[in-house]
């Protein structure tokens, strides 16, 4: 027998949310067969049987948050195969009818395994995961009175939540006293609302956008410069060029390459704004890693195109499509979205006419495209035009970047946009 954990995922993710069980107590399973997914602030990951076997115990439910190395379910070796039959699949459909093995000394590697992950409360000796304490004490429930699910007497958060789901229905069907005249208390679902509402739990990456949006405002000294482009020259470009572009690279030429590019042009002419602050240093990058925000089902993620400066209008192009699908498909790795010196976000594809983007911390610029409009331009004192306009926004981290030159930066983008050819050189 042998514990199902959650893996080490990186420095800066230290929990997760289980989002599916892909198998069932009692199912046989193979080596490298997927058990179950996980959603974290990042992205969502499975994760796979170590070894073969069979299913014998789910400790966490779907919707529970799970510590890195907390075991989540139990499985015993010796049946799991893709293809079982005869005996082997007999023998497997009658496990989960066998006493727990979870006191054969097979096991006792694995409870050591886990024991990192838990401990005692502070006032008795009932085991808890660090969650399940931390959710005790927001609720200020005894830990001692929580039973636990588990066949080694561990208590995890789903043991609390499932101990406040009880006590609550059992203190809606107690009679109120005859000497009070006040109204049970209800939760805020019934009480803060007098019309129909439905009330959603936040996915664990909703929260952690949530929250490193609000962190951006808080701890920079945020400000947002505007221009416009006008986009004829890139539209006769496209024009022109598209299906050849298409026939040769196997990909459609996209606005968001030009926009790459003049941005990386841009960013060699002015550093700072491919810094980012620590502590008391400014760290100028010599490196062009190229954010792209995507909108996904969970929210915005921006995965990271590396060394745009060193790719061709193709590649940048192959490589946002690619990264996009992966976003689509909640398939992104930790990889993907790691490092980026400067993002860009496209409001545009929505039918966004401006807004004002906020940083994508610890960087200390992002750049907002918009709706092409056809606005009437004047071209010169006598003669008035329509033609594809954009605007475009840039919000950037006052505390290194003057006013001047993050409206500099702009007007370069600018330019270099409105001159397709000199992407060639600049970017």
């Amino acid at each position: 027998m042998s514990d199902i954990l959650v893996p080490a995922m990186g420095e800066s993710i230290t929990e997760g949310t289980i989002s599916k069980w892909l198998v069932k107590e009692g199912d046989s399973v193979g080596q490298g067969d997927v058990l179950l997914e996980l959603e974290t602030d990042k992205v969502n990951l499975e994760i796979s049987a170590e070894e073969a076997g069979v299913i014998q115990k789910i400790l966490r439910q779907e919707g529970e948050t799970v510590a890195i190395g907390e075991a989540v379910g139990l499985i015993s070796s010796g049946h799991g195969n893709a293809g079982i039959s005869g005996a082997g699949e007999a023998a497997a459909t009658q496990v989960p009818d066998a006493p727990p093995a979870v006191a054969s000394p097979v096991s006792a590697p694995a409870e050591k395994a886990a024991q990192p992950v838990l401990s005692s409360t502070d006032g008795g000796g009932q085991t808890a995961s660090p969650s399940a304490r931390k959710l005790a004490r927001e609720r200020g429930i005894d830990l001692e009175q929580v039973q636990s699910k588990d066949p080694l007497g561990r208590v995890y958060q789903g043991d609390v939540r499932t101990h406040t789901s009880e006590a609550a229905r059992a203190a809606s069907t107690t009679p109120a006293s005859p000497a009070s005249n006040k109204p049970a208390a209800s939760s805020p679902s019934q009480t803060e609302y007098t019309k129909p509402v439905e009330r959603q739990r936040m996915s664990r990456r909703r929260a952690t956008i949530a929250k490193r949006l609000v962190e951006a405002q808080q701890t920079a000294a945020m400000l947002t410069t505007f221009n416009e482009v006008d986009m004829t020259a890139i539209l006769d470009v496209r024009k022109r060029r598209k299906d050849k572009f298409k026939e040769k690279h196997d990909v459609g030429l996209g606005f968001m390459s030009f926009f790459t590019k003049a941005v990386v042009g841009a960013l060699k002419q002015f550093p700072t704004v491919n810094a980012e602050i620590n502590g008391d240093d400014i760290v100028l990058k010599k490196y062009y890693d190229i954010g792209i925000a995507v909108s996904a089902k969970e929210g915005l993620v921006v995965p990271v195109v590396r060394d745009a400066d060193r790719l061709g209008f193709a590649e940048i192009e192959k490589s946002i499509a690619d990264l996009a699908s992966k976003a689509r498909s909640n398939s992104l790795s930790l990889a993907d979205l790691q490092g980026g010196t400067f993002t860009i976000t496209n409001g545009g594809v929505f039918g966004s006419l401006l807004s004002t983007p906020i940083l994508n911390t610890p960087q200390v610029g992002i750049l907002g495209m918009h709706k092409i409009q056809l606005r009437p331009v004047a071209i010169d004192e006598e003669r008035m035009e329509n033609r594809p306009m954009m605007y475009i926004a840039l919000s950037y981290d006052h505390r290194i970047i003057d006013g001047s030159e993050a409206v500099r930066f702009l007007v370069t983008v600018k330019e270099l946009l409105e001159d397709p050819e000199s992407l060639l050189l600049e970017g």
